[in-house]
Formats: C-alpha cells, sequence, structure tokens
C-alpha cells in the first residue's frame, strides 16, 4: 500500500480535477470547443494599512490548480487537454521586500500543469485560443471572479453561471490525493488536540488551551486553521458555535475547577481540512454526569460510523443517533415516555439540535450537501446533508448532547411537552454543558475509513488529562 507521505510527494492532481469538471460542463456545450477560465484570490490590504490581509486561496481555483500563489489564473482548454497557469511576474520593487517569487520553470517542476506562463499573456492567450476554434468556442468562468481588463473576445458564448456547481459537484468526491491531505491535516490535529488536553493541567482559563492547540498545529506544517478554533469549558459547551475561548476553567463563585472542557478545533494543510471534536475532564476523571452522557454520544457515533458505506442514505444514519439518545436519556431518567413517542414528539432535539455532520474538504462545510433550512421538521432543518453519500466522500459524523437552558425550557414550559423531562434529575446535568465527539469519516463502496486519530476512549483521555 502506497504511504501517505508518498502520495503527498507528488503533484497535486489538478489536471485529472480539470477533466472531471470538464466532463460534467459537457452537458451544456456537447461537443462544442470550450475553455475554462479561473482566477485566484487576489492580494487585498488591510484598510487604513500597508499590510495585506491573511490569504485564503479560492477554493475553485485550487482544485483545478494546486496552487497557493494570489493573483494567478488559469485556462483549460478543453479539446486541447491543456492545462495553462499564469502567475504574475517579477516585481523588481516588491522583491526588495519580499525576496524572489516562484519562478514559471519552478512552477512547471511544482504543480500538475501543461504550461507556466505570466499573467501579462492572458488576453493573448485567449485570444489564441479562439481563433484556433473560430466562431463555434465556450468560456465558462464563475460570475464576480473575472477581474476587469479580461476579455473573451472571439468566444461565441461566455457562461458564467455553471462552472462553479460543476466544481462543487466534482469536490464531493475525493481522489487519494485528497484523502492524504485530509489525513495528514487530521494527524496533526489528533498531536494538537492532545497537546490541548495536556495543557489543561496546568491552564487558568480557555485561551491557554487554544494556545496551545494552535502551536502544535503550526509546529507540524498546519499554519493556517480550518475554522476558528472552540475551546467551552463547563457550562460554555451548551452553545454550538462557542467562540469566546477567554473563560477561566475556576468558577469565580465557588472557586471550583469546572468539569470538563470541549474542544472543537482542525488544522489546515494545503487547503484541506479537518473538523475534530474531543471532551475532556479538568482533573483527569469525568464527573459521573459527564461521564454517563459521554457515554450515550460515544455510543450514538460508533452506531452512525458503522452504518456508513457508499449509498447509504445520510438521513436514516441521522434518525439512528436520535433513536440511541432517547434510549440513553430515558435510561438515566432525564426523559419520560415511550421511545416512539418521544421521537414522534421530537423530544430529543431539545438535548441534539443539529445536524449528524457534513460534507469535509477543502472547506470545513464542504460542497455538495444539499441542505434544506426550511425543513418544517426539526429534526431535519439543520442536517447541512441530505440524500445519498457517495463512495469517495469524505464526512463528518458528530453527535452531541446538550444542556443549553435557551433550548431546553421552551421544552419545559410548553403544557404539551413538559411531561416528557423531568426537571428535577436535569438540575444535575446543567453543569455538564454539552459533549459532542467529531470524527472525520471516508465512505467506501463497502464500509467506510475512520480518518481521525484523536483520542476518545473514555480512559485514553483520562490518562492524558490526569
Amino acid at each position: 500500500m502506497t504511504t501517505m507521505d508518498a502520495i503527498l510527494a507528488g503533484k497535486y492532481p489538478a489536471k485529472s480535477h480539470a477533466r472531471r469538471v470538464a466532463e460534467l460542463l459537457k452537458e451544456h456545450e456537447h461537443d462544442a470547443p470550450s475553455i475554462i477560465y479561473l482566477e485566484a484570490q487576489k492580494t487585498r490590504f488591510i484598510e487604513d494599512n500597508d499590510e495585506s490581509m491573511p490569504f485564503r486561496q479560492r477554493r475553485f481555483f485550487y482544485y483545478l490548480s494546486g496552487c497557493l500563489l494570489p493573483d494567478s489564473c488559469l485556462i483549460y482548454d478543453v479539446n486541447a487537454d491543456k492545462l495553462i497557469l499564469f502567475i504574475p511576474p517579477i516585481d523588481p520593487e516588491e522583491v526588495v521586500w519580499s525576496g524572489l517569487p516562484l519562478s514559471q520553470d519552478e512552477a512547471l517542476k511544482l504543480y500538475d500543469v501543461d504550461t507556466v506562463l505570466a499573467t501579462t499573456e492572458v488576453n493573448a492567450t485567449l485570444a489564441s485560443i479562439a481563433s484556433t476554434y473560430g466562431a463555434n468556442a465556450a468560456a465558462f468562468a464563475i460570475a464576480d471572479q473575472v477581474s476587469n481588463g479580461i476579455k473573451f473576445q472571439g468566444f461565441a458564448r461566455t457562461n458564467l453561471s455553471v462552472l462553479k456547481g460543476a466544481i462543487e459537484k466534482s469536490r464531493v468526491i475525493k481522489d487519494r490525493y485528497e484523502i492524504a491531505l485530509l489525513r495528514k491535516a487530521n494527524d496533526i490535529s489528533a498531536k494538537a488536540h492532545i497537546a490541548a488536553i495536556k495543557a489543561s493541567k496546568t491552564a487558568l482559563n480557555e485561551c491557554e488551551i487554544e494556545g496551545a492547540f494552535i502551536a502544535t498545529c503550526i509546529a507540524n506544517g498546519a499554519r493556517e486553521q480550518s475554522y476558528h478554533p472552540i475551546v467551552a469549558c463547563g457550562e460554555n459547551g451548551a452553545t454550538l458555535h462557542y467562540g469566546k475561548n477567554d473563560d477561566g476553567l475556576i468558577d469565580p463563585a465557588t472557586k471550583i475547577r469546572k468539569k470538563n472542557v470541549l474542544i472543537d478545533a482542525g488544522g489546515e494543510y494545503r487547503a484541506y481540512c479537518s473538523d475534530i471534536t474531543r471532551v475532556f475532564p479538568l482533573g483527569g476523571k469525568f464527573s459521573m454526569e459527564t461521564r454517563q452522557i459521554y457515554e450515550i454520544v460515544l455510543q450514538m457515533q460508533t452506531e452512525c460510523i458503522a452504518m456508513l458505506k457508499g449509498d447509504v442514505q445520510w438521513e436514516d444514519v441521522h434518525v439512528h443517533a436520535h433513536r440511541v439518545a432517547i434510549k440513553g436519556l430515558l435510561g438515566l431518567g432525564l426523559l419520560r415516555g415511550s421511545e416512539d413517542e418521544l421521537f414522534e414528539k421530537r423530544i430529543s432535539v431539545a438535548f441534539f439540535p443539529h445536524g449528524l455532520g457534513h460534507y469535509l474538504g477543502m472547506d470545513t462545510h464542504d460542497t455538495g450537501g444539499n441542505p434544506n433550512y426550511e425543513d418544517k421538521d426539526s429534526m431535519f432543518r439543520y442536517l447541512r446533508v441530505r440524500g445519498r453519500l457517495p463512495a469517495g466522500s469524505v464526512i463528518t459524523v458528530e453527535p452531541g448532547i446538550y444542556f443549553c437552558r435557551f433550548i431546553i425550557e421552551p421544552f419545559i414550559k410548553s403544557p404539551e411537552l413538559s411531561k416528557y423531562i423531568d426537571t428535577d434529575t436535569l438540575e444535575r446535568y446543567w453543569g455538564v454543558g454539552g459533549v459532542r465527539i467529531e470524527d472525520n469519516i471516508h465512505v467506501t463502496k463497502e464500509g467506510y475509513e475512520n480518518l481521525t486519530t484523536a483520542p476518545k476512549v473514555i480512559e485514553e483521555v483520562e490518562a492524558l488529562a490526569l
């Protein structure tokens, strides 16, 4: 078996991606000659400052180039099967400050393209291709991502509406190089999660734990984060996208260390994301209440992951997570009634309000999920993925149980629904905040492959936190 590092030593497969996208575009232009035109993100400057803003490459451009250089562009000549990358020419004044940029020869060796030219040659290249194919040629680009001055003269049609969707559809299925990138991001992030747990032993606030995570990512080659980390201690974990990360780990009123920390964080490696959530105890041992909830959530995740394979209906997996949650919460005395009645009344939504997961790739919430946020059914409204999972996709599986007063109290105050929740038992669990466990799963034809190696078995997590 080829190792991850051996795969990543090769070139990012930009040209095969271009071919896949071109195949999806054929339904629009059939056999007419065509080109794809894409631009990189521009260098942008901070307002009232001469420094550039943090750079994040446009994912559509990267998918067909593998190039992280700003101010670049590409042309894929579909009929000639020729991928041309254009990079900025040398600016002598900029060299004084930043050194020599990547040369055209260096770029040709680095990227999976046929030709590398300067961006000053874009219009001449477009005109040459158009003249070769005559009056029947079509140009595909993305609306609002074409610079002023770019001319598609000589092309019979310029379509700005379908390329974005074609790339989004293509991106759902990952090739082995993309899987290797995602695995690498996960491996680095696993080290960072372990570092965060260890940092909690002496940390006084959430910031210190976040700092340990980010520092470990940077030290291992993931300079960028997939998203702003969530580091939530105690009841802060009940906020799904908590982002302050500045609270103390000791309750100021009781002077007692809070029970646990939920950390949802992932490093980004060469534009590909990881997205991992773990919960660990402060002080080395989970409280009885947190452990009970953790065991339910871990069972939810374990059983849902076991269901995964190509063509599985994602809604069915999501429903199973709710069924497991209902059974577990009934066992703790938090819920009352029959499992079927609790399911039909959607009582579990009070404790598990979000979707089970989302596609993952160059974006944390990657393309192709087809969510329906207008769904009247509260159990499915926030599902970011709908329909059947294709083999080759990568999806997060992230069930959770939360004790958020804002979400649960309307159920308690409802004359119809209040009878299903035991408020006396509930009082013991507010301090848990929330428990979410999230892994990144590669869906295969016959099953799945878990790309996430961060510890989640209770005994392993407690040993790291002790």
